[in-house]
């Protein structure tokens, strides 16, 4: 059967997208294909990547079908995908955390909650754009305001502030009543 270059590109979108492999039988019902003919196509693209070595090729996995990166390109995908190589400190998560829920807050603020100078702290998160300056204090000395960033939210895979979990579900209830008795006494 001669297919045409639709629904070949069809199905290359299918298979572009799909996070899990897709069976003969589901693709021949999203293109509305007879099943012997999907198999055709599925050929006719695994030739059209091999043919033009490309850095993707058509694998058959788990009863069905997948794009996948070659494994001699892996040494480019890992480069792309390394990890941080300087995770933040515990200090550094704390201040985070701190800045993310109390928004916005002053470094004297930040001092007061953790108990030691945030200086350095501040600073890190800073250099990584996880926090940024949004503003100033009204009063004595007009101090900076600091509030998380853009980079903040992409970092811990969050579409907005309302997104950050409940503290109350991951503190100890004793934790909590002292954190608010301390807010009342502010």
């Amino acid at each position: 059967m001669l297919f045409s270059e639709t629904l070949l590109a069809a199905l290359e979108c299918l298979l572009f997208v799909a996070a899990e492999p897709l069976s003969i039988k589901n693709l021949a019902n999203i293109l509305e294909t007879k099943e012997k003919d999907t198999e055709e196509l599925l050929d006719s693209l695994a030739r059209k990547y091999n043919d033009k070595e490309s850095g993707i090729q058509l694998v058959r996995l788990a009863g069905g079908y997948q794009l996948c990166t070659r494994p001699e390109f892996s040494g480019y995908i890992e480069k792309l995908y390394k990890p941080q190589a300087h995770a933040l400190s515990r200090a550094a998560l704390e201040t985070l955390a701190i800045v993310a829920y109390r928004q916005p807050i002053t470094r004297a603020e930040m001092e007061q909650i953790r108990g030691v100078k945030v200086d350095g702290v501040v600073n890190t998160l800073m250099e990584k754009k996880l926090i940024q300056e949004i503003g100033r204090k009204e009063g004595p000395g007009r101090p900076i305001l600091y509030g998380t960033s853009g980079q903040f939210l992409q970092y811990f895979g969050l579409d907005d502030l309302e997104d950050l979990p409940d503290p109350e579900k991951f503190l100890d209830k004793a934790a909590v009543e002292e954190a608010a008795a301390s807010q009342g006494s502010d």
